[in-house]
């Protein structure tokens, strides 16, 4: 039997059950909220009162998302996006990616050796396959272009 979202409290506690599974953001929330049928005055009010009581943090789910998606293997490119499709204000991602604790050179260098063996591509076609899956993942052509040349990152 489907609960019924008609309350403040049952909103709320829809919200929460949420939120004990993994952090969410607050647009994420409110979405799957209205898909559960609560109406939006309801959502915005227990959202609000969730975020006061620290329990709704925009800034840990961010953390939170990055440090997942860098343990899988996507660069900050990547991530930026799927936080943009999400909701996310620009300025805010930009600084959690900034504050994030995670070395972009060697998540790049971990995904181009478990994915080519660390081997530098013989020809054109070999340099542009891995170029653009190192792309897809997030990372930058500059960075790309390093490993790909077989140079530092840290230069």
């Amino acid at each position: 039997m489907p609960v019924i979202l008609d309350s403040p409290a049952a909103v709320r506690r829809a919200a929460m059950d949420l939120l004990a599974q993994r952090e969410h953001g607050r647009v994420e929330l409110t979405r799957k909220l209205r898909q559960r049928g609560a109406p939006i005055e309801l959502i915005d009010s227990a959202l609000d009162r969730l975020a006061e009581e620290g329990l709704l943090s925009e800034s840990r789910y961010l953390e939170s998302f990055i440090a997942s998606r860098a343990r899988g293997g996507y660069g900050p490119q990547r991530i930026r996006e799927e936080l943009a499709l999400r909701g996310l204000p620009r300025g805010d991602i930009d600084q959690a990616l900034r504050e994030a604790e995670v070395d972009w050179g060697e998540q790049l260098r971990e995904v181009w050796c478990r994915k080519f063996g660390g081997r530098l591509p013989q020809d054109a076609r070999e340099r542009a396959q891995q170029g653009r899956y190192l792309a897809y993942r997030g990372f930058s052509m500059e960075m790309i272009s390093r490993v790909l040349r077989g140079g530092s990152l840290d230069d």
